[in-house]
This record gives C-alpha cells, sequence and structure tokens, in this order.
C-alpha cells in the first residue's frame, strides 16, 4: 500500500478517538497523536493493530505478540504530514504585549534560549516554520531565519499535551543522604503518619520543573516559601542569568509562582525578595495569582548604607519582600520576639513574673475614687479617661494580688500598682512590622561575613541568617514546611534546619553542592555563625540530596565545556544521534553547509556555542518518570525505585 493509502487510512482508523479531533473530525490534533504513541497509549495501538495493513506495517509480531514499531510510526507521520494538524490552542499567558493582553492576542514574542520554559517563541499566523543559519553579508553576522512549512503546525504556545510532557514528574539521581555521620546512601524516603514526606530535601535542577515534580507529594502541604529570584538588574551575578528583558522576566516569575501557589497550605504564605527594578510590575503579577485580597504587605530590609549610584542625587539603601497570603482571612504572621526582661516577681505573686501598667482606658464611665489604706492617697483617673476596671473588678484585683497599695507613695504617684502578667500575654511576639527589616543586622554586609565563614566561594548578595530567621519565626511552626525554591548559598535551607522545621531547596547552578550543600553539612555538625547562639543550635539532624536526572541538559553543559571550534563540531554528531532537537531545524543543512562556511568559523566560539545551545528542544532537558527505564538514559536501577519511592504517595 502506498503511502498516501496508508495515511487515509491511519485517519479512518483514528476517527474512532475523540481525543485526537476538534468537534466536527475535521481537523487531527497530530501533536497529541504522537505524544500519546510515545507513551504507548492502549487505545490508539489497539485502533492500529486491529487493522491488517497497519499491522503488517508498523509491527513486528515475537512468538504470541506484537510489538508497535514506535520510532516508525513516528517517522511516517512526521514524513506524511497531515495538512489539516489540529492547531486550536488558547493562549494561557495572562501579560501584555504594550498594546493587549497576551490572552487576548495570539501574538507571542518571548524566547528563552537559555532558561528551560513553556514558551518556545512564536509567530502570529498558523503556518510552521523551518528554522535555520544564513551568514548576512551586510551585516557580517550569521543570522537566525525562518522558512514557511507547507504544512500547519502548533504556533503560540506549546500543544498542551506537550507542556504536560515537560511538566510530567521527573527521574531523580545521585541520591545522598547527610548526617553527622557523614555522607550515606539513601535507604528509604521518611513519611509521617499521613504519608506526606518528612526529609529535609536539596534538589538540583530547573526549579519550574522540580516544583511541577513536587505537586503529587506536597500540594497544599507548605507553611512557608521563601524566594530570592534574579532581579532583572542586567546584573549578571554568579553564573545566574540576572538580564532578562522585562516581559521574559515577569513570564519567568509566573511559571514558577502560579505552581508553587498550588502547593502552599491554605494558611500559607509566600515572602518574595526583590528592588525597585521589578517590584511594582511582580506586585501587580502576584495580584493576579494569589488574589489581591490576599496581599499582605512589603517589608522592607536595609542592605547597605550608601547606594552605588549616587549621580541623580537619591540614596537607595533598601530592598522589598512582597508578601501574599494563600488565604489571608486564615493568616497570623508574628513579628520579632518581645523584649520580656522587664518582667519580675518581687514579691512572690502565685501568678508569677508581672510588670506594672497603666490602670486608665480612654473609653468607659468606671470613674471613681481609690484610697490607699497605708497612706490616705485618693487616686481618680487622669483627665478624659477612667478605670479599666469596674468596682467589682477592682474588689476582685485586691484580693488577687493584681492590684496592690504602696506603703510609701512619692509626689506625683499613684498611690497603688496595677499588675500585668506574663501568663496573660496573648503572644510573645510583636506584630510584623514593614521596617522590622532595616536593624543593620539585617545588612547584606553582615551576610557577607557569615557566608565567608562558610565557604570560600564568591556569592553575591547572600541573605543574613537573622533576616531568615525573622520571616521564619513570624510564619511558621516548629516541624512546618519551608521551600525555597532559589536557593542560591542556603540560608533559608540553613536557619529551617537551625529552627527545627521542615525545609526544601531547589537550585539549578552547580554551585549548589560546594556552597548550600557544604553549608548545610557545617550546620549538622553544630557551627556557632549566624543565628546559632541565638537559638541554642547545638548541631545534629539530616538532609538528603538528588537531582533531576538530565537529558538535554547534559548536551546543553557539554556544549558549554566545548574549549574549542573542533571540539564543537566533533560534539554535533553525538548531539544529533543521542538528543533531542528541535524538530523545525534543518539539521542537514546546518551540519553540510553552515559549519564548514568561513563566516560560520570566524564567529566567537561563544557566539557559536549560542547557535548549539538553540538548537536542543527544551522539553526534553529531562528525564521524565515514565521514561527513566528506557537504557539510553543509564538510570540504574537503585535511582528508579527511590524515584519510584518518592514519587509513591504511600506512607
Amino acid at each position: 500500500m502506498d503511502n498516501t493509502k496508508l495515511k487515509q487510512l491511519i485517519l479512518k482508523v483514528l476517527k474512532a478517538d475523540d481525543r485526537l479531533w476538534n468537534d466536527d473530525k475535521t481537523e487531527l490534533n497530530q501533536t497529541l497523536l504522537l505524544d500519546l504513541v510515545e507513551n504507548i497509549d492502549e487505545k490508539i495501538i489497539d485502533l492500529l493493530l486491529q487493522e491488517e495493513d497497519l499491522r503488517e506495517k508498523f509491527f513486528v509480531k515475537i512468538k504470541d505478540a506484537y510489538v508497535f514499531k514506535t520510532n516508525d510510526f513516528h517517522f511516517f507521520i512526521e514524513e506524511n504530514k497531515v495538512d489539516n494538524s489540529y492547531t486550536q490552542y488558547k493562549n494561557r499567558i495572562g501579560l501584555t504585549d504594550g498594546k493587549r493582553f497576551l490572552k487576548d492576542t495570539n501574538d507571542v514574542v518571548l524566547n528563552w534560549p537559555y532558561k528551560d520554559c513553556v514558551l518556545e517563541g512564536g509567530q502570529s499566523t498558523e503556518e510552521g516554520t523551518d528554522t535555520y543559519f544564513e551568514y548576512d553579508k551586510k551585516t557580517d553576522e550569521y543570522k537566525e531565519k525562518q522558512s514557511k512549512r507547507k504544512e500547519i503546525f502548533f504556533n503560540s504556545v506549546l500543544a498542551h499535551d506537550e507542556i504536560d510532557r515537560l511538566f510530567d514528574a521527573k527521574a531523580l539521581t545521585n541520591w545522598k543522604r547527610f548526617t553527622k555521620d557523614g555522607e550515606q546512601a539513601v535507604k528509604e524516603i521518611k513519611r509521617d503518619q499521613d504519608g506526606t514526606i518528612k526529609e529535609n530535601m536539596i534538589i538540583k535542577g530547573n526549579n519550574l520543573l522540580a516544583l511541577h515534580s513536587l505537586k503529587k507529594q506536597f500540594v497544599g502541604k507548605v507553611k512557608l516559601i521563601y524566594i530570592d529570584p534574579p532581579y532583572n538588574t542586567g546584573n549578571d551575578g554568579f553564573n545566574y542569568n540576572d538580564n532578562f528583558n522585562h516581559s521574559t522576566w515577569l513570564t519567568f516569575m509566573k511559571n514558577r509562582l502560579e505552581v508553587a501557589r498550588k502547593l502552599l497550605r491554605d494558611d500559607g504564605v509566600i515572602f518574595v525578595q526583590c528592588d525597585d527594578n521589578e517590584q511594582a510590575y511582580l506586585k501587580v503579577l502576584m495580584d493576579d495569582i494569589f488574589g489581591r485580597e490576599n496581599f499582605v504587605g512589603d517589608l522592607i530590609r536595609k542592605t547597605k548604607s550608601v547606594t552605588n549610584d549616587a549621580k541623580v542625587g537619591f540614596n537607595i539603601q533598601h530592598e522589598n519582600t512582597l508578601i501574599f497570603a494563600r488565604k489571608k482571612i486564615l493568616l497570623k504572621l508574628n513579628g520579632t520576639e518581645k523584649d520580656l526582661s522587664n518582667y519580675s516577681n518581687p514579691d512572690n505573686d502565685p501568678n508569677g513574673d508581672w510588670v506594672s501598667s497603666d490602670p486608665s482606658a480612654r473609653t468607659g464611665n468606671t470613674k471613681f475614687e481609690i484610697k490607699n489604706p497605708y497612706t490616705g492617697k485618693i487616686d481618680l483617673p487622669p483627665n478624659g479617661r477612667c478605670w479599666s476596671f469596674s468596682k467589682e473588678s477592682f474588689e476582685r484585683h485586691i484580693k488577687s494580688g493584681k492590684i496592690i497599695f504602696k506603703k510609701e507613695v512619692k509626689e506625683g504617684e499613684r498611690g497603688f500598682i496595677y499588675k500585668r502578667y506574663k501568663n496573660e500575654l496573648k503572644d510573645l511576639f510583636n506584630l510584623l512590622n514593614s521596617l522590622d527589616g532595616t536593624d543593620n543586622k539585617y545588612m547584606n554586609q553582615v551576610a557577607t561575613k557569615e557566608k565567608n565563614n562558610l565557604t570560600e566561594f564568591k556569592f553575591e548578595y547572600p541573605k543574613p541568617e537573622d533576616f531568615l530567621k525573622l520571616i521564619i519565626q513570624s510564619s511558621t511552626q516548629p516541624n512546618d514546611i519551608v521551600l525555597d525554591y532559589h536557593l542560591g548559598s542556603g540560608t533559608t535551607a540553613a536557619v529551617t534546619h537551625k529552627m527545627g522545621r521542615q525545609y526544601i531547596g531547589i537550585e539549578q547552578m552547580d554551585y549548589i553542592e560546594p556552597i548550600a550543600v557544604e553549608r548545610l553539612k557545617k550546620v549538622i555538625d553544630g557551627e556557632q555563625g549566624g543565628i546559632s547562639k541565638s537559638v541554642n543550635w547545638q548541631g545534629g539532624g539530616d538532609f538528603i540530596y538528588f537531582e533531576l536526572a538530565k537529558w538535554n541538559e547534559t548536551a546543553k553543559e557539554k556544549i558549554l565545556a566545548c574549549e574549542s571550534f573542533e571540539e564543537l563540531i566533533k560534539f554535533f554528531d553525538e548531539m544529533y544521534e543521542r538528543y533531542f532537537l528541535n524538530y523545525n531545524l534543518k539539521i542537514k543543512e546546518f551540519r553540510e553547509k553552515v559549519i564548514n562556511e568561513e563566516e560560520f568559523k570566524a564567529l566567537s566560539l561563544e557566539e557559536q556555542k549560542k547557535m548549539f545551545v538553540a538548537m536542543l528542544d527544551n522539553n526534553q532537558m529531562y528525564v521524565n518518570k515514565t521514561e527513566m527505564a528506557d537504557k539510553k538514559y543509564s538510570i540504574s536501577e537503585e535511582d528508579q525505585i527511590l524515584t519510584d519511592l518518592f514519587h509513591n504517595n504511600e506512607k
């Protein structure tokens, strides 16, 4: 049977699966078809198996079983594109292009060459394109170009099934447990009675994908999220790309905040560190995600004494921390600990420590004379005020010892003492003040000294442990779960560990081990920096470390590690054979033409690497759990077992 008839037969057979078609069954969702086939969808395989011609073409019989030739089917579909492929996907970005909200238009102008993402660029037509590179003699540089395809394919956003694939639970590797006895193998994953994982965890990998891998286990269970994301300042500090354009940065934040919100408990809260560069826009974005009614406030932290930009004559010394509740009606924050050093019990009152308190009140009508039985002094409430107790309560207070008369009264003093007992305090904390962070102990220079005592690695602008202590004690209780998915130098995890809470830290940069992990190992050993003395930290506890299993991410790392043009070209064949490249690249033209052109060879190695990285499919940066048994990924049996244990909700 020729390919045209075979294609028509496939379309006829697939009509029986409503998932693949629009309402009137005139447009096939080819992307969904291929994704379901790759996941060995039973319904589709069964439909194909029932037709003899399709069975002969796409199956091989081994003894009494038919094995589906997935690659052959995929290749056939790609080579014989269906002209009416289903493309009607809604744009759910929710940001503006400067004129309209993106949700009201099909134009998407965002591109993510170095960040794993949901979007991969787009165009405002529904015509497909091939991407290629061509030398422009006028500008003396290579330009990325596109040529139209005949077939139609999705364009504005990744097809929903591909987004689902991107966000599927990931395989987890390189497991380690760290205790006071050193590094150990992970043999189990501890859970509490309801099945919730009860482990301190440090995770290396893209934080967007890691958050989605945490969803099943931790949805509605996290009490506090604190993040210190890149500020979008143009200052590319310590290997973290901090130079997004404005709309890209907002989309970067939006993708992560949306899933982070799902992890919060109903009484949970999120603190997001930022500065004036994006603070106003971030507030509006978070209003949209968390609800404007759930905005709590802006916690100000003094970062330095002198600004780095004094030319304009305005001294910027602070940063912002936007606070949003999951449900504000359920949230109760505490501020700094109250100073109770003035409470004492000089008369051995059985009710405990006390301080002398003002017995008057602003409103009421309880104005009566109080006579000191020892000195005869008469007291009345101050002008315009009344007593805070009635005559009946006054008599009870005397009997209980809450009111005691002075045997000696100095000029201008009241003749009695009205006690306020420590045990009458509703809580031991002040209100969290929007300026609580302005104390000098919260400044950057303090954090830098703390970090320097723990590691020799350079790290720009770590946060002081006392500032994290303020946030953690304001919003959590012991054993609550704290999440930081921009872990950086590990301050959040270190402070949370010392304060007896459970933590999850996520970081994709390579410094996670030499900085954050090493810092936490010192915490377990009982290091005495930061808040250690104030919380009487003596060491102990443990945490587990693991990584998202890399695939295309490994290819990107190999590209960036190449030290010459020759190494880069040598790697191309491995990249083409082993890794997933963007489906719309003209690979053959690039391999046989572009890389042999003198103009390409004349590019800097950095520019050549960027072109190679752009070829990788960002949907395939990490290995999905459902595919980890494939031998090509080389994931060990031990890692597969632990991955299953992690993603399994049972006790």
